[in-house]
């Protein structure tokens, strides 16, 4: 069901746990199969220089929080915010239909703490996070 990229972020994942005082904090859920992800970012001047995740699902669900986190290290606040479910779902080189739902939530959590981001800091934006309960 999954490929060999999918399985070693279930398995071994990156990034995993929290960044104390963190920079923007973004919790997203879906209702329908019970997974949540919870994104922390820091971020200094325009970059996120570092990510965490802590996620509650399954195989996909911390797969592509795992390489969501790998993907978003490193860029700018801008890249993060034209980040798509799309890019995990290729670099992850596929996921099985019933799953996409799972980088879409990571795209979601990553939008959710840049919004966290932006409101702490009074930073006008217009981030709407999509509410995901199929």
């Amino acid at each position: 069901m999954y490929n060999e990229t999918v399985m070693d972020h279930f398995e071994n994942p990156r990034n995993v746990g929290e960044i104390e005082n963190a920079d923007g904090v973004g919790t997203v859920g879906n209702a329908k199969c019970g997974d949540i992800m919870k994104m922390f970012l820091k971020i200094e001047g325009d970059r996120i220089t570092d990510v965490k995740f802590k996620t509650f699902g399954c195989c996909a669900a911390v797969a592509t929080s795992s390489m969501a986190t790998d993907m978003v290290k490193g860029m700018t606040v801008q890249q993060a915010l034209e980040f798509k479910n799309s890019d995990v779902v290729a670099a992850l080189g596929g996921l099985p239909t019933q799953k996409m739902h799972c980088s879409v939530l990571a795209q979601q959590a990553i939008q959710a703490a840049l919004k966290d981001y932006f409101d702490k800091n009074n930073i006008e934006n217009d981030i709407v996070i999509e509410d995901d309960h199929e």
